[in-house]
């Protein structure tokens, strides 16, 4: 059970975000979890690595955390961001930062996350809270 809190802590946290945003909790709270969220499905959640291999043409299966994140072989730890900053190809990023449904909707999750911490600064901004 520890493991899989350990690996999976996230999806409760999304599921706790959704509820304080239909509950209205405090900003900061939402503000905590939308980074939590994030940070989670960037740099933690379990995935396959999905950077291209030396052939150019397959894509690695290994295990790794994160969907921005490689596996433990050293020359795909960091490409798969290189690949989003440089981006040579559209379809070529999309199938080594997204392989599967699984990542695709841990992308999902990381920009859901992302625009809700913006979205629980912004809204006292203008709504003088």
């Amino acid at each position: 059970m520890g493991k899989a809190m350990r690996l999976y802590w996230g999806y409760i946290a999304v599921a706790a975000l959704i509820v304080a945003w239909t509950q209205q909790w405090a900003l900061p709270i939402i503000a905590a979890l939308s980074i939590a969220v994030f940070a989670y499905a960037s740099f933690q959640v379990p995935v396959w690595c999905g950077a291209v291999n030396r052939d150019g043409r397959t894509y690695c299966r290994n295990n790794a955390y994160g969907v921005l994140m490689g596996c433990r072989n050293r020359q795909h730890r960091w490409q798969k961001l290189k690949m989003i900053v440089l981006r040579s190809k559209v379809g070529d990023v999309s199938r080594a930062v997204f392989p599967t449904a699984k990542e695709k909707f841990n992308a999902f999750l990381a920009v859901a996350g992302l625009l809700s911490a913006i979205a629980a600064v912004i809204v006292p901004v203008f709504t003088g809270d």
